[in-house]
């Protein structure tokens, strides 16, 4: 049998096959991965103007709330993904709820900077509000999504092992 070398690609392929079986089979179940995921897409809908804060606030909260730090990672991916789309209502919801008196008292020197600042200010409020939202919406269809999963792959083995225990016991199984 000649050993065929498998592409880096392939090899790759592999590693996210597997880490995707990882997340679906990891300890504590679903709510855990659910929990993470909802951590991910909260964290990442506030910190998205903020350039890198994500990671200092991913670790701590999935830490303290025991939840998946894959699942919270897959959560921040989707996060970035749907952000485009939230980013004009998450800024409306941000002026909604700072007074508008609130952006005379931010002031540097090029007015170009106190204009980023202020967006900034808005784009994290509105999207502490909107993360927490989009969180708790979330955690309920990801737990139950993979608790599908679960329940369909232990049908599965149960299925395979009654079909095992239905053949007939040769020689070779009686020796063991």
């Amino acid at each position: 049998m000649k050993f065929v070398k498998k592409s880096r690609v392939q090899g790759i392929t592999r590693w996210f096959r597997l880490k995707y079986n990882h997340l679906l089979r990891a300890k504590g179940g679903p709510s855990i991965v659910a929990k993470g995921f909802s951590i991910g897409l909260f964290i990442e809908m506030f910190t998205f103007p903020t350039f890198g804060l994500a990671a200092v606030l991913i670790l701590p909260l999935v830490y303290f709330t025991r939840a998946s730090l894959s699942g919270a990672l897959v959560g921040f991916l989707f996060g970035k993904i749907i952000y485009l789309p939230f980013f004009f209502l998450i800024k409306k919801m941000g002026h909604w709820l700072l007074p508008s008196h609130f952006a005379h008292h931010i002031h540097f020197h090029p007015a170009w900077l106190s204009n980023i600042v202020k967006d900034g200010v808005y784009l994290i409020l509105g999207g502490i509000i909107m993360g927490a939202i989009l969180g708790l919406i979330a955690y309920f269809p990801v737990r139950w999504i993979l608790e599908v999963y679960a329940a369909r792959r232990k049908e599965k083995r149960k299925r395979r092992k009654a079909v095992l225990a239905s053949l007939p016991k040769t020689d070779a199984d009686t020796l063991k």
